[in-house]
């Protein structure tokens, strides 16, 4: 079963799910300066993603550092986002994914604008969430990877509800339809209503991202 493509928004539109009025609730540049600086280094946040930091300026460097390391003190667990795009799997590690709403059933992922694969998603009109076991962190690592075949050897099978890869091994999966998209500075909040949802016997315990690093229960 495969996703029915959705056509984007045309460039310079603003994309459906999106406030127009969104930039005016954004950070101003001078804070957004004051934490990130101007572009040139990497600093990790999320498995995956970067934000860039001027190399030279210590306390915008510090600064980001600082940010990263009180945030990285919320442990969460580690998911990977999949859908189908042109007849091709799409997927992406995601750390940010929490429940909305019971009534109806949402949930959200918050992509980077930097995202590859969420462009995609996007177009798809719809998405699975995969929730890693604590034998995964290869599997994370290689869906925050910028590879191309992030699917080769993989023994995936398509979702009831939406067609979007389910990945072997996981604790459990949401299918969902987007149901909106709201600008976030550097990322989009995307809300999903949930089509379909299966907790796996394949494995008890999960993946978690603490302080920069994998970690699981005991």
């Amino acid at each position: 079963m495969s996703a029915v493509p959705i056509e984007g928004p045309v460039e310079g539109e603003i994309p459906e799910g999106i406030s127009p009025d969104a930039r005016e609730t954004w950070p101003s540049s001078e804070l957004i300066s004051s934490w990130l600086g101007d572009v040139d280094l990497d600093v990790e946040w999320r498995p995956g993603e970067t934000s860039d930091v001027a190399a030279d300026d210590l306390e915008a460097v510090a600064a980001a550092r600082r940010f990263r390391d009180v945030l990285g003190r919320f442990a969460s667990g580690v998911t990977v986002v999949t859908a189908m795009s042109g007849g091709e799997p799409v997927g992406m590690t995601c750390q940010s994914f929490s429940s909305v709403s019971l009534d109806p059933p949402l949930v959200l992922f918050i992509p980077a604008r930097t995202s590859r694969a969420w462009p995609m998603m996007q177009r798809a009109g719809r998405f699975c969430v995969n929730f890693l076991a604590h034998d995964q962190a290869d599997l994370s690592n290689a869906m925050a990877s910028r590879g191309n075949d992030k699917f080769a050897g993989l023994a995936w099978t398509p979702s009831a509800g939406t067609g979007s890869p389910v990945l072997p091994g996981t604790l459990g999966h949401v299918d969902c339809t987007i149901h909106a998209v709201h600008e976030a500075g550097d990322h989009f909040v995307v809300i999903g209503r949930v089509l379909d949802l299966v907790a796996s016997d394949e494995a008890e315990l999960p993946l978690l991202y603490y302080q920069g690093q994998y970690r699981t229960t005991t």
